[in-house]
């Protein structure tokens, strides 16, 4: 998996500019085979828009910090099984290209296509390409609480 990406800062006098134009060199292959590549990440809310440091260099799990953010890419592989996974995050999903079902519990999917967005609130789910080619997805995950926390609470 190739991509770009563009990182905009500012020059001493506060000019707007490109700080870095480049192929991430950070793609992963998962255990699910899948490929992925962290793109930006925040620790908190307001984000720091300062600095030169990259955040998609430094090692992290699925879920971004408490209070903060991930963006991430990820490309299905045709013919891998959905990895179930569950993090406590409001997650904002975009299909860049291809088509993949989203499995959720009980067997419940859906099917998603380039254009697609998926709003997923801390949901049990796995993804599959069933096609030919591949399926790349953009998302925005935000951290938020566990769905448990409010699900039996009288009201």
């Amino acid at each position: 998996m190739e991509i770009r990406r563009v990182v905009t800062g500012h020059d001493q006098d506060g000019k707007a500019i490109v700080t870095s134009d480049g192929t991430m060199a950070n793609v992963k292959v998962m255990p699910s085979g899948h490929q992925g590549c962290v793109m930006w990440v925040t620790d908190d809310s307001p984000a720091e828009v300062a600095g030169d440091q990259d955040p998609a260099l430094r090692e992290m799990g699925l879920a971004p910090p408490p209070r903060g953010s991930v963006l991430r890419i990820l490309e299905l592989a045709p013919g891998k099984q959905a990895f179930m996974h569950r993090t406590d995050t409001l997650d904002y999903c975009i299909v860049l290209e291809g088509e993949c079902a989203m499995k959720l519990d009980d067997d419940a999917e859906v099917v998603l296509s380039a254009g697609d967005i998926l709003i997923q609130r801390g949901t049990w789910h796995g993804w599959e390409n069933r096609g030919q080619g591949p399926c790349r997805l953009a998302f925005v995950l935000i951290g938020g609480e566990a769905p448990e926390k409010h699900l039996h609470q009288d009201h």
